[in-house]
């Protein structure tokens, strides 16, 4: 890959720390040294302006399910661009927002028949609270006191006021505590294979006698129950006990609460099938997308939801029963085009079956790394990601405080082994791209596993 002149290097370094405010990030520290920039991107890896290369071990944050660099998707945008950019689904219809449509309902769990586009997934995710919440105004006799949900603790759906209020981070969250609205939180059904000291059967009980407590209680407040389903993306990849997320469907059938899954992260393979509900053969209420629907080319979401949603606000103009929310680039034909071909290749390229050998695979690696390093605390895996928890001594239960960073440093060190990753606190995540190699899957952990050497407790 061409590389920048030193000059050209230097410029860009420069602008960067004068102009531009990076998210998630503490600039004070991030001044401190030269920036990581990426220019050119080709299959698993990424190349810098001084033409270092590096895999992309996050998916450039879970987004680049076929890599970069993808021909299929690249001509998909380029047919599409020379035919229009963008035109407004306030009213109109486009073609490539109709054919994509078609595609998720076909897809995703039965019953799912609708589609509402935006752009991100917070705001998939916002869409789908105000969906519950004016249903639920509007349908007869009205049930208007329905304005609160259950969510779970330790819960990440984006970082919009409504998204943010059935979050449950409270690293990310907390500062914004008289912004948002009531929500009822229990805690997530965590379970490892290797720590967790009770069964998952055990686990997913505990969790659902806890849920049922609370909706027994409040349901005739409750507009809907939120999930990240399977594992919980940004609270280090915390796996859920199996059973647990058919057992909440059950207990929202029971009390009449709608059920959101929020397959923002877990959606378009990451956990080995294309959604995680699919999993346990669970149908949700509300379905959002976003990040790799189009492979990481262009942002565009969706909330997926039922008929029975739908007709919930069908009337007369005059009784203003419309859900009245929009975004400009709702339905971009640019987007839905890079959505298309995205779910092409997942056909040419057999993405979910070649997946599953690799995912046995990826899987082993990382029972390895967990008996031989005494520097890993915990593992958190399913299908093709994985958190990594940091400590000081396993053995000795000695643990790293936040303000160590550890998992920022050596997320550093992994540079010179070519290897891009990003953690959360100090558990390292890994979302490799979907079309990575066995062989580059064992470099990945063969990094990381030399790169704690200078971590671990004698």
């Amino acid at each position: 890959m061409p590389a920048y002149s030193l000059e050209e290097i230097r410029q860009l370094e420069e602008w960067d720390q004068r102009f531009v405010w990076h998210p998630f990030t503490q600039m004070r520290e991030y001044l401190q040294e030269p920036p990581l920039i990426f220019s050119q991107g080709e299959g698993v890896y990424l190349y810098d302006v001084q033409g270092n290369r590096y895999f992309d071990g996050n998916s450039s944050l879970w987004v680049a399910i076929h890599g970069h660099g993808r021909k299929e998707l690249s001509d998909a945008i380029k047919a599409q661009l020379d035919r229009v950019a963008h035109t407004t689904l306030l009213g109109p219809a486009n073609v490539p927002s109709i054919q994509l449509a078609k595609r998720l309902v076909e897809i995703t769990p039965p019953s799912l028949d609708k589609v509402f586009y935006s752009d991100n997934g917070s705001t998939a995710v916002e869409i789908a609270l105000k969906m519950a919440f004016q249903y639920w105004r509007q349908c007869r006799p009205p049930r208007m006191e329905r304005t609160s949900y259950l969510s779970f603790r330790e819960a990440y759906h984006g970082d919009t006021v409504g998204s943010v209020s059935v979050g449950g981070i409270e690293l990310f969250h907390s500062i914004f505590g008289p912004l948002l609205f009531k929500h009822f939180s229990v805690p997530y059904p965590v379970y490892s294979k290797y720590t967790s000291k009770e069964s998952p059967e055990t686990i997913s009980a505990q969790a659902l006698e806890q849920c049922e407590k609370t909706l027994k209680n409040h349901a005739h407040e409750i507009a809907a129950v939120l999930i990240e389903p399977l594992v919980q993306g940004a609270a280090g990849i915390r796996t859920q006990a199996p059973g647990f997320l058919r057992g909440l469907r059950e207990l929202c059938d029971r009390y009449e609460v709608f059920l959101i899954t929020d397959e923002v992260f877990t959606g378009f393979g990451h956990t080995g099938k294309l959604f995680a509900c699919e999993h346990e053969n669970v149908t949700p209420d509300f379905m959002t997308l976003a990040k790799g629907l189009t492979g990481g080319y262009l942002p565009l979401a969706a909330t997926m939801t039922t008929q029975q949603v739908f007709d919930g606000f069908l009337g007369t103009y005059s009784e203003f029963r419309t859900f009245f929310h929009g975004h400009t680039y709702t339905g971009n034909q640019l987007g839905c085009a890079a959505a298309l071909a995205s779910l092409d290749l997942f056909e040419k390229d057999n993405t979910l079956e070649r997946l599953q050998p690799l995912i046995i695979h990826f899987e082993k690696k990382l029972d390895d790394l967990f008996e031989r390093c005494d520097a890993v605390a915990d593992i958190h895996q399913i299908g093709l990601v994985a958190g990594i928890d940091l400590c000081r001594s396993r053995r000795r239960q000695e643990f790293y405080t936040l303000e160590e960073r550890v998992g920022a440093k050596i997320c550093f060190d992994l540079r010179k082994y070519g290897i891009w990753l990003r953690p959360l606190g100090n558990t390292l995540v890994l979302v490799p791209p979907l079309i990575s190699t066995a062989e580059q899957l064992d470099h990945l952990i063969f990094s990381i596993e030399h790169s704690l050497d200078g971590y671990s407790v004698a």
